[in-house]
């Protein structure tokens, strides 16, 4: 007996649902009865959230199931007989109503074959810098985007360039055109909204306490509900071209091959290899010889001339090569000194603020008058910049660093 469904919907027969079952399982990693465990497990924590027993729990959701698909289904009946179109027809590219949320039906192994113009919108935004972010989606790693960067590069000059090169990218003249052109992901099955979760949910033991989080890292679920506000995240399921990866992957097979080949070698290539591994080895020693020296150095002089003197700062320091050379040599910093190198970067800052607001001030002066240039104000920021030079003075061993620069 096929299983019960939406009113229009086609019905499962139990080889579909079968089928799903198994799928599921097997992208989870279990045998299909751990799966259906697992399912009443979950089943059964929900319905005791709820206050519920399990079949009250679950005739509720599938009343949920058939009014959302009852609404959807009048919500595309309406737009219908107000554009004119037959039933079942649906313009491409057509954005939903403002306040409506377009509801996409999630299931990464329908097999949906993407559309050209998708295609195309897709492999621009690979293309462009959206300052993607790894994730962790389905246990592996994914990038993210945020959705107002894809805005962004949607409006941008370069998209315009292009699409008059690629006739298959639809035109972007503003926002609404911006947000019908990025809703071809999600409908293609390029790319999804997603949200941070908890990587231990869904699972029967408890969070470990002694857990090493790698910050940054999120691990995401897919949403239902697929917005497009400009702080939510997309993770991207189209990963573009591979002739990158098939080269990389070449390359090291060709290296394993030469390696492993290293007796049949000319003496000569074996020769520059047994000189070449001592340098590396000098170096190496050269390394440690010197990290040992300067702690021996900061040790004498911990005790003789406190607070201590320091060779090469930064040299284990997240630093270029060269910038871990320089300065040269340092004292120790105390926490005094990082303190006031804290008040003195907010008195700077505050000396700019001040600065940025004095010239508005002064350019909105200068507007009535007709034109006339006037004197900026030089109390205030005299004082602003006074109020950056009064801070603690500097002491003898505050040990010069590299500013790192702040991201945006």
């Amino acid at each position: 007996m096929a299983s019960p469904g939406p009113p229009g919907a086609q019905p499962f027969t139990p080889q579909q649902i079968q089928q799903m079952i198994a799928m599921e399982a097997q992208k989870r990693g279990m045998t299909i009865p751990q799966f259906q465990a697992f399912q009443r497990q979950q089943i059964e924590a929900e319905a005791a959230k709820a206050g519920m027993s399990p079949q009250q729990f679950v005739q509720m959701k599938q009343e949920e199931a058939r009014q959302a698909f009852m609404r959807q289904q009048q919500q595309q009946q309406q737009q219908q007989q107000g554009q004119g179109q037959p039933q079942g027809q649906q313009p491409p590219g057509q954005r939903p109503p403002q306040g409506q949320v377009q509801q996409i039906p999630v299931n990464l192994n329908s097999g949906v074959e993407p559309t050209p113009a998708a295609l195309a919108v897709a492999k621009f935004l690979r293309s462009q810098d959206l300052k993607t972010r790894t994730c962790i989606f389905n246990g592996e790693r994914k990038d993210m985007f945020k959705v107002k960067r894809a805005f962004r590069a949607l409006n941008s000059d370069a998209y315009k360039k292009t699409q008059k090169k690629n006739s298959l990218l639809p035109k972007v003249e503003n926002d609404a055109e911006a947000r019908a052109a990025l809703q071809l992901l999600p409908l293609n099955m390029l790319a999804l909204r997603v949200s941070k979760k908890d990587p231990h949910e869904g699972h029967n033991h408890a969070k470990t306490k002694k857990e090493k989080r790698v910050k940054g890292l999120w691990h995401v679920k897919i949403e239902q509900q697929q917005e497009f506000d400009p702080t939510m995240h997309y993770v991207w399921l189209f990963e573009g071209p591979q002739w990158k990866t098939k080269m990389w992957a070449a390359l090291a097979l060709i290296a394993v091959f030469t390696v492993v080949l290293f007796p049949l070698w000319p003496f000569f290539m074996r020769q520059g290899v047994w000189y070449g591994s001592w340098g590396l080895m000098g170096l190496l020693g050269l390394f440690f010889a010197m990290a040992i020296f300067r702690l021996i150095l900061f040790v004498f002089t911990f005790f003789l001339v406190p607070p201590g003197l320091w060779l090469y700062p930064n040299l284990f320091e997240d630093v270029g090569f060269f910038d871990s050379f320089r300065p040269f040599w340092g004292w120790h910093e105390t926490k005094e000194d990082i303190k006031r190198k804290k008040q003195e970067k907010k008195a700077r800052k505050a000396a700019k603020v001040a600065a940025a607001s004095d010239e508005k001030v002064t350019e909105a002066e200068a507007k009535p008058a007709g034109g006339e240039s006037t004197s900026p104000p030089e109390s205030a920021t005299s004082t602003s910049v006074d109020s950056a030079g009064k801070s603690t003075p500097a002491k003898r061993h505050a040990a010069p660093t590299v500013e790192e620069a702040v991201d945006e």
